[in-house]
């Protein structure tokens, strides 16, 4: 594994996973994958790590799977198997972290690039940003999750409609569809997610971690059911030790410190 080919650093308490092929638009190799996953197991095992944040060297975000590596693998499905399956396992990875995910969008986010946005839990773009799944356009098929995503990102119709048509979306249809959470100033997308990522910092890690555990295994369970594994953790959490630092720092009218 090169570990040139992905960034890893700690700033006040904000991992920063980095894509570094800038001259291959970012694209996603199979040592890519293997060296975000390895710095995501570094961030999990790093108490003093409260939030990450997804980043890319150069002017796009990442313009989706190193195509000269998928045509190397096309020889037979043992060889393409193991490929998709690591992107699948890695993006499932993000959506499974007791981290707060945050990914910072410049430029192109197109086909797995896309699909590597739709895995993180806030999305800042740049005001030029362009997001696309054009896989239609070289008969290709989303294969890290971009048919099951992005379906319950923007809703049906408009899922089909981007997979169909390849065209690419700007940053304000973007936020508008629920891809986005907000637009930066330009050349300003970095500093934003640092931002809203060091703020998360600064607050309770397991109290974020219950939150996105019980929105995203919400997602898949009908509503009663949801609202009954919400009474249990919450029931849980309001016994915590972070609880206790919380209402102490409520009564004192100070900011809590968690540990």
């Amino acid at each position: 594994m090169s570990e040139d080919v992905v960034l890893r650093e700690i700033r006040d308490g904000v991992g920063v996973l980095t894509l570094n092929r800038p001259d291959k638009f970012n694209c996603l190799s199979a040592s890519v994958v293997v060296a975000m996953t390895a710095g995501l197991d570094a961030f999990e095992a790093d108490r003093t790590v409260r939030a990450i944040v997804i980043a890319a060297s150069g002017k796009n975000f990442c313009t989706g799977a190193d195509l000269d590596e998928v045509l190397e693998k096309r020889g037979s499905k043992a060889t393409l198997r193991p490929f998709i399956a690591g992107g699948h396992a890695l993006l499932k990875r993000f959506e499974a972290s007791p981290l707060p995910v945050i990914a910072a969008v410049q430029g192109l986010a197109l086909a797995g690039g896309m699909e590597l946005l739709m895995a993180a839990d806030v999305v800042f773009a740049d005001p030029a940003a362009r997001i696309g799944c054009q896989h239609a356009r070289y008969g290709l098929v989303p294969g890290w999750g971009g048919t099951q995503r992005l379906p319950r990102r923007v809703g049906l119709t408009r899922a089909l409609e981007l997979m169909y048509s390849a065209r690419w979306l700007s940053a304000e249809e973007a936020l508008a569809w629920g891809l986005v959470n907000r637009i930066a100033e330009a050349g300003g997308v970095l500093p934003a997610a640092m931002a809203f990522a060091t703020d998360l910092a600064r607050k309770s890690r397991p109290g974020l971690a219950t939150m996105k555990r019980l929105a995203r295994d919400g997602l898949d369970m009908p509503l009663v059911a949801g609202l009954a594994l919400e009474e249990a953790r919450v029931v849980d959490g309001l016994l915590s030790t972070d609880v206790d630092e919380g209402l102490a720092a409520f009564g004192a009218r100070r900011e809590p410190v968690f540990p």
